[in-house]
């Protein structure tokens, strides 16, 4: 990269390494060429154009006469801390969310291809042992990561088949990481696609969006990654992604314990090499529903309870309010007419809910299921989620909050962009049909009160945390 004061030069390296090869300079234009086709639709302004090295009698020159000696992408320069991977450890929850929403967004625009992805990941498993090996990293701890993913890709291939059935396959960016996203124009945007083969990045968005998720849970942390992947179930409803989580995480660590390793970054590969076998262990699934009123912290519960259960990255947790937004096409954020609040309307957000839960609980993934739950055939279909979710059952527990009245009202007064609805009319008239905790437990949620500490100790009690 050549820093100037309003233009940056990307050259790409005329090196040769196991997954690419550079040295023709026929190769270099056209993959930098393939880089701004790729890269200008996600972030305009920030690429601008392929400019051709030229040597004449007069020396080197950009765009000049004489024989083309290599190409250079003409780009707009970034301040260094607005690249992502500069301020991990600084991103907060609004900055999360508007990353999930960039990530939504540039997939939702993507078409569906066609790919046998079963064939597809045994060849990217295949590729990923001989660079870990060609690298230097340890050969038996190598050869057991790639026997567990391939059974682990063999046990997926009908969810595979159905994803790509469904539409999810599409020409991704391919290398998802926080260094590959920065802010632009105030905005986070992804860049620098995989541009160099087709085949590489031609697979499940899913896959796309696990590269970032492990990036974050090793840089930023279980909180910051759960965030990241609740808020792009929300936004896209692909809760069946979870289905092939695990192995997307695995194959991604794999892909920087071998990039380390190359760079002579010791601790780094052995760190991602032990985080590819960590994510194929697996977890047990557990169902958790929150109900009560509005303002209990149902919400702020399960967001603290979510990065501790299940396998990587924590809980998905399942909203009501956001699924009604999806239903209607709006953001968490958009407010919604009265019609959205009929009985049919929730009737219909309930069923998804518990579609979701099961869908991912089946899959083996915790879920935290958010809602008032007032209507007693609700609570039944989460409890029935949970108990379809898998052959047996996963444990269920239920969880009702109670707070005093003024708190709530305090609490719901002060919500700002929010995906409840709800002001303090609303509460009032809905505490008057408040039905009680039933069958479930009762959690105090009050301002000295610590909900979080109830929890885990039902749970602990009960052997499912």
């Amino acid at each position: 990269m050549f820093l100037g004061a309003d233009t940056v030069w990307k050259l790409k390296k005329a090196v040769k390494l196991p997954f690419l090869d550079f040295t023709p300079l026929a190769e270099r234009e056209r993959t930098a060429r393939r880089e701004l086709e790729l890269n200008a639709p996600h972030a305009p302004g920030l690429y601008r154009d392929v400019v051709a090295v030229t040597r004449s009698d007069a020396g080197l020159a950009l765009g000049g006469e004489g024989e083309v000696v290599d190409w250079v992408l003409r780009m707009a320069p970034v301040p260094p801390d607005d690249f992502l991977d500069h301020r991990a450890d600084r991103l907060d929850g609004p900055l999360l969310d508007r990353i999930a929403d960039a990530v939504a967004a540039m997939h939702a625009r993507l078409p569906p291809l066609a790919r046998d992805q079963v064939a597809g990941f045994d060849w990217l498993a295949a590729g990923n042992r001989v660079s870990a090996l060609t690298a230097g990293l340890d050969a038996e701890r190598v050869a057991a990561w790639h026997a567990t993913i391939q059974a682990r890709i063999a046990g997926l291939a009908g969810w595979l088949r159905a994803r790509a059935a469904a539409g999810f396959v599409r020409r991704i960016h391919g290398d998802l990481h926080l260094g590959n996203i920065c802010l632009w124009q105030g905005r986070p945007v992804p860049f620098d696609a995989l541009e160099f083969d087709e085949a590489m990045a031609t697979f499940d968005t899913g896959y796309d969006l696990a590269f970032l998720l492990m990036d974050l849970d090793q840089r930023a942390g279980r909180p910051a990654v759960n965030r990241v992947m609740n808020r792009y179930l929300a936004r896209t409803g692909d809760v069946g992604l979870l289905g092939g989580l695990p192995a997307f995480l695995s194959m991604r660590a794999m892909v920087r314990a071998h990039v380390a390793a190359r760079s002579e970054d010791g601790v780094g590969a052995l760190r991602y090499l032990a985080a590819a076998e960590a994510y194929l262990v697996p977890h047990g699934p557990v169902v958790l529903a929150i109900g009560g009123l509005q303002g209990t912290g149902k919400s702020t519960l399960a967001r603290r309870l979510a990065p501790e259960l299940g396998p990587a990255p924590g809980a998905a947790i399942l909203r009501s309010d956001e699924i009604r937004k999806a239903l209607h096409g709006a953001a968490p954020e958009e407010r919604l007419p009265p019609s959205a609040y009929t009985a049919e309307v929730s009737r219909e957000v309930f069923a998804t809910l518990a579609r979701q839960a099961a869908t991912a609980a089946s899959s083996g993934h915790a879920v935290i299921a958010d809602g008032m739950f007032f209507d007693p055939a609700q609570r039944a279909a989460i409890a029935s989620a949970a108990f379809a979710g898998a052959a047996g059952g996963v444990p269920f527990h239920g969880f009702w909050l109670t707070a005093p009245m003024a708190e709530l009202e305090a609490r719901v007064a002060a919500r700002r962009d929010d995906a409840s609805d709800a002001g303090v009319a609303v509460l009032r008239r809905a505490a008057r049909d408040d039905p009680g905790p039933g069958g479930w437990h009762l959690i105090h949620a009050g301002d000295a009160d610590d909900p979080v500490a109830q929890v885990r100790l039902i749970m602990r009690h009960n052997n499912t945390i």
